[in-house]
């Protein structure tokens, strides 16, 4: 852990020494006007007034690496996750309702499109999110996080607005693949980075209710577009999501803010966080976990259609019925992971996922199907939440390079994203569903493994140890 920067000792003044020649008086006046003017380090605000001020020699300057001056609370804390709440909302969100496209695109709206084709919107969408988020650590560290939040709602709004007008696939993948996908990364860092500047204790508590925003938006938009859609139309159904995205993302903007700077500019990447064994295996994990983590997503509703489970209209619920539960699996395992430590939450997680995946093969009926959907959705949800709780654990001893370890990798992750799910698409145009469900729970239970072995280079073999 790093030492803290600001050590002020309460009740005392830490203004420099006065000359000996002055008079008690004069003494007297300098520490009430240093009372009057000081204020605490954890309610410092990171204002243009705050740090513009770069020859401020006070000691009473909050500082990324002083872990003391975070507040772990307080209604300016719980602010910032109610605004990242909607960034995932929006993000992520988007995101995890694309298994409803995929199915419309299908059946209708791109008929004459495979399903591999039609998957690499919803992939290069995805993978967008995660790769900008990694351009932008160094963006968010360098203070700019407004900038990010308002130029990545309008990314998200603009782009959803130019896909109620798309009438082909190639207008589609512009609108909804790359310019909600722009707009999602821009949002990425600072969805979650501002909260480590927040929280400690409570970080991955804090994140977990963060990141249920995605699941709330992957029950809120599937359920509008399939609702509006038949009877208001595509475009109207699309445009109506968007209102909702600018009206909630206008939410975060006014909200959010960051509550220190870093005290100087970081590099684009942090070459030196890939020499450290736990944050290179733990990137790896996510890595491989993310390309089969959303296969469920994308294709279930398909899977129960096809298969002849469920009809349409029952096969869209399904979806929703996944996401609902993930939200429970981002905030439940958050409490626990502030206890025993998300990596010691993650592994199981990951490990049951696994195992949920394999057992989609044999299903046939609708009750054994909503029961995997419920389980799916619950434990796959620490896959969203654990992993940023998890880099800023890593990276304890280096808070100021949190956007950049973040941002980097969020970048390992989006090509994971890029290539999962379309190679999904086509192993199950080669091998049917059963192929799918083994290629996602192959990559589910190495995901686990490699996160155990992150965790054995970073806190050992004891199992009791908090990690």
């Amino acid at each position: 852990m790093a030492s803290a920067t600001i050590s002020t000792p309460t009740g005392e003044t830490t203004g420099s020494p006065a000359p000996d020649d002055s008079s008690s008086n004069t003494m007297t006046r300098a520490e009430n006007d240093n009372e009057k003017h000081a204020e605490p380090v954890g309610a410092l605000q990171a204002s243009d007034d705050e740090t513009q001020d770069k020859g401020d020699p006070s000691p009473l300057k909050a500082s990324v690496n002083n872990v003391s001056s975070i507040p772990n609370g307080g209604t300016k804390a719980w602010l910032q996750v109610l605004g990242a709440h909607f960034l995932f909302f929006n993000s992520w969100g988007i995101v995890n309702a694309f298994g409803t496209y995929q199915t419309y695109y299908e059946e209708s709206f791109l008929s004459s499109s495979s399903p591999s084709s039609i998957a690499w919107i919803g992939s290069i969408q995805a993978f967008l999110l995660l790769f900008v988020g990694a351009l932008t650590g160094p963006v968010y560290d360098a203070g700019y996080s407004r900038a990010l939040i308002i130029g990545g709602s309008f990314f998200l709004v603009f782009g959803q607005m130019m896909l109620s007008l798309c009438t082909e696939y190639w207008q589609v993948l512009l609108a909804q693949g790359i310019c909600v996908g722009i707009g999602s990364g821009l949002l990425c860092v600072p969805s979650t980075a501002i909260l480590s500047q927040y929280f400690t204790t409570r970080l991955a508590t804090a994140v977990g209710i963060t990141a249920s925003g995605s699941s709330l938006g992957g029950i809120i938009y599937p359920v509008v577009f399939h609702r509006l859609q038949p009877t208001i139309g595509f475009p109207w159904a699309t445009r109506v999501i968007g209102f909702i995205m600018l009206f909630t993302q206008i939410i975060s903007i006014m909200v959010m803010r960051v509550r220190v700077l870093p005290d100087k500019k970081r590099a684009i990447i942090d070459i030196g966080a890939f020499k450290e064994m736990p944050y290179l295996f733990f990137v790896i994990s996510v890595f491989v976990g993310f390309m089969g983590l959303y296969l469920p997503f994308f294709y279930v509703q398909s899977f129960a259609i096809e298969k002849n489970i469920t009809d349409s209209n029952l096969g869209f619920y399904i979806l929703a019925i996944m996401n609902a539960t993930s939200a429970f699996g981002r905030i439940i395992p958050g409490f626990l992971s502030d206890k025993i430590g998300p990596m010691n939450v993650m592994t199981p997680c990951a490990l049951i996922s696994a195992v949920l995946c394999f057992c989609f093969i044999p299903v046939k009926s609708v009750a054994s199907l909503i029961v995997l959907a419920v389980l799916y959705g619950f434990f796959s949800g620490t896959f969203v939440s654990s992993p940023t709780a998890t880099v800023v654990r890593l990276s304890s001893h280096s808070r100021g390079n949190i956007g950049t370890r973040l941002g980097q990798c969020f970048g390992a992750v989006s090509f994971g994203l890029l290539i999962g799910t379309p190679v999904g698409g086509v192993v199950l145009d080669k091998h049917g569903f059963s192929g799918l469900w083994i290629f996602a729970g192959a990559l589910t239970a190495a995901s686990g493994c490699l996160v155990i072995v992150s965790r054995l280079f970073y806190v050992g073999s004891d199992l009791m140890k908090k990690a």
